[in-house]
């Protein structure tokens, strides 16, 4: 198999440990991936004097694809986070996010639930302004959002799509169109008539947005496919990763028409930095993700296979999950399963 190029971007903080502990695995399974390593984030900004330097979108552009490790929001420089402007610049418009049970003995035993946001539009497009009232310069805030019909039908087909390619039942479309009128309003009635079009291959519903987090703690296995705007999908996507461990265990994938961005969505946690202990989990399922973008798929499912079976060996797990290994340890662990 040719080796495609991708474009890895390390990260800030424990990015760079948990970025070597993948690839040590992904070289292990033997993974046809040239990589081409680019900064962003504080150790861009240290370097080059910008959190996004130039090299690094070049990089991304010309080979579609990147897996990025956490990055840090630079403070007071103005640039308001690189991961919006990575997904403003290639038009990454889903954000796809699967959480999985790997760790038994919790609570819920068999959650499964891909949630499918937004990831351009809504609140989060930052139309912000202040009003002065009086001697008050800032006594009124003001936040505009702002949905579009296209915006709705693209990433609501991008759900349903996602459902038939992986065998998925039914998809939930999560709103609050009984208050928000008009932007909620407008993506329910375009998400419901995407669903007329798989009518009779895929089962759908729709649950109010505040129902939606509640039924989720009660009983999970309810949801399959989720699919709701940005600033919901932010919330849920996080609530949902709690259901199975927390982010130490939750990929996350950002997609577009001509390009697709694998990261783990933790933060770059430097209070941990440098100390070896960082678990590589989110990261290394991030990559598994990337494998199935690329058509490598048996290579993938190896690295999910030995991943599960070393998160349940409590002696391999890295303190996050209460256990004591470092991040070399459960890496090696990890490779001793993978034969």
């Amino acid at each position: 198999m040719t080796a495609r190029r991708v474009t890895l971007i390390p990260g800030d903080g424990i990015g760079p440990e948990i970025t070597e502990a993948v690839l040590r695995v992904l070289d292990a399974v033997g993974a046809a991936i040239e990589w081409d390593e680019q900064l962003a984030g504080v150790a861009a900004l240290e370097r080059t004097g910008s959190p996004l330097p130039e090299a690094t979108v070049e990089s991304f552009r010309r080979s579609g694809v990147a897996l990025k490790g956490p990055l840090t929001t630079p403070v007071g420089t103005g640039f308001r986070s690189v991961n919006v402007a990575l997904r403003r610049e290639f038009d990454l418009y889903a954000n796809v996010r699967p959480a999985k049970t790997i760790l038994h003995g919790g609570r819920f035993e068999d959650v499964d639930i891909v949630l499918v946001r937004e990831n351009t539009e809504g609140l989060y497009i930052g139309f912000e302004a202040t009003i002065p009232v009086g001697d008050d310069p800032r006594a009124v805030a003001q936040s505009n959002a702002v949905v579009t019909r296209r915006g709705c039908e693209r990433i609501a087909r991008f759900a349903f799509e996602y459902a038939l390619q992986h065998g998925r039942r039914k998809v939930t479309i999560c709103h609050k169109a009984n208050i928000l009128k008009a932007v909620s309003g407008l993506f329910l009635e375009t998400a419901r008539n995407v669903a007329r079009e798989y009518e009779g291959r895929v089962d759908v519903n729709d649950v109010i947005i505040d129902a939606a987090a509640m039924k989720l703690v009660l009983d999970p296995t309810q949801f399959d496919v989720i699919v709701t705007t940005n600033m919901f999908g932010d919330i849920l996507s996080d609530e949902i990763a709690g259901l199975v461990g927390g982010l130490g265990l939750a990929p996350g994938a950002n997609v577009g028409e001509g390009a697709a961005l694998f990261e783990a969505v933790h933060g770059s946690a430097p209070d941990i930095a440098g100390k070896g202990v960082a678990n590589p989990s989110a990261m290394l399922l991030a990559a598994c993700m990337l494998l199935d973008h690329l058509s490598q798929s048996a290579a993938a499912d190896r690295v999910r296979g030995a991943l599960e079976a070393t998160l349940l060996d409590v002696e391999a797990r890295t303190p996050d999950l209460k256990g004591n290994a470092t991040t070399t340890e459960f890496t090696d662990a990890l490779l001793g399963r993978l034969g």
